[in-house]
């Protein structure tokens, strides 16, 4: 992987949208395929919260990316016809710059010192590595959940620059019940004795903060109908200690979640975190008026799934409505998946031909 992975250095400095700029900023990239000769065929995918740069392998040495069933010679997303790009989110600690990077004033992590981070800035850095490519317009836009949001802030800060969209799992604004389950992470973090003001190390890490906000996280990324199918009502054990893991369910929460608490930084999780609460693309207009009047986009293909409790289907019906209302011929897909918003992860058949589909008509 290492050998793919590439850097772009952000222009210094690097304003951000609420304020604050930063210097020496980077973001790393990846890339699948290769760039006609116009730069007309270029994909920009924008990732979640949690993912980084390696959404697909480059060969068959490299390991798997988050989006593997999508991305490759042949599949949906065809890197036979397609030039690919995708960037750890600005923000993120999986390469790019974000709160736990070196401040290069100090030669210190920024922790709070880091400013404060909007969408806005996801969408300004992707585009702007876009655009040092040459790529005067992106043929396709691609984003599941915090992706989408991004996907949507490239749109209206940049309305001539995307001719096509693919938007998954994801709203112009966080609905109240989304905000609510990313406080309660937030919150699990923040009072971890270890966070200590966000000066943790790696032998002092806040654990159990980040071991609680991704079991919250987990409950809202799967359904009820989920659970009852995978974890039917048994005990998995006799637990060796009072109120210990004794249920398939506990155990499983506890599995996946001792999995995540080193993979990812806890300020870069707050921070991502509360930029998906601060976006909202209703603002970019009066109330009553379309935000996304002057876009220029051809085509669009909005998708949700009825499971979905983090960005249900009104949100997507919303959007479809709106990108019609601006002229875009947009197409609606509501899912029956069952895994709830990580189903464009999990339910490989039905997002792959939802998405095959789209690029096929284009």
């Amino acid at each position: 992987m290492a050998n793919y992975l590439k850097q772009f250095q952000l222009p210094q400095p690097f304003d951000f949208h609420r304020g604050g700029a930063i210097n020496q900023g980077i973001l790393a990239y990846e890339t699948w395929g290769e760039l006609n000769s116009d730069a007309s065929n270029a994909i920009l995918l924008l990732n979640g919260l949690s993912a980084d740069s390696h959404a697909a392998s480059h060969g068959a040495n490299d390991t798997s990316g988050w989006w593997e069933f999508m991305i490759g010679p042949g599949k949906a997303i065809n890197t036979d016809q397609w030039f690919v790009i995708c960037a750890s989110s600005l923000g993120s600690c999986k390469g790019s710059t974000g709160p736990c990077s070196q401040n290069p004033k100090t030669g210190e992590p920024y922790r709070f010192n880091f400013p404060d981070l909007c969408i806005e800035d996801i969408a300004r850095a992707a585009v702007l590595l876009c655009q040092s490519m040459g790529i005067s317009q992106l043929h396709s836009v691609v984003g599941p959940s915090m992706g989408g949001m991004t996907a949507l802030a490239v749109l209206l800060n940049h309305p001539n620059y995307v001719k096509n969209l693919i938007h998954i799992a994801s709203g112009m604004a966080s609905p109240p019940f989304s905000t609510a389950i990313r406080s309660l992470q937030r919150e699990a973090i923040l009072k971890d004795v270890n966070f200590n003001q966000g000066h943790y190390s790696a032998d002092s890490w806040p654990e159990e903060g980040m071991k609680f906000a991704r079991k919250i996280g987990m409950l809202s990324y799967r359904s009820a109908k989920e659970w009852r199918e995978r974890f039917p009502r048994s005990l998995k054990k006799i637990p060796n200690q009072p109120f210990g893991v004794e249920f398939p369910v506990e155990s499983y929460l506890e599995y996946h979640a001792n999995q995540f608490i080193h993979k990812f930084d806890p300020i870069s999780y707050l921070y991502l975190s509360r930029a998906m609460d601060w976006f909202d693309g209703n603002s970019y207009a009066p109330k009553g008026s379309n935000p996304l009047a002057n876009l220029e986009l051809e085509k669009a293909l909005v998708i949700g799934s009825e499971t979905d409790l983090l960005f249900p289907t009104l949100l997507q019906k919303e959007l479809h409505q709106s990108l019609t209302e601006a002229g875009c011929d947009s197409q609606l897909v509501i899912t029956d998946s069952i895994q709830g918003h990580d189903a464009f992860l999990v339910d490989k058949d039905c997002f792959s031909q939802l998405v095959s589909n789209f690029f096929l008509k284009l």
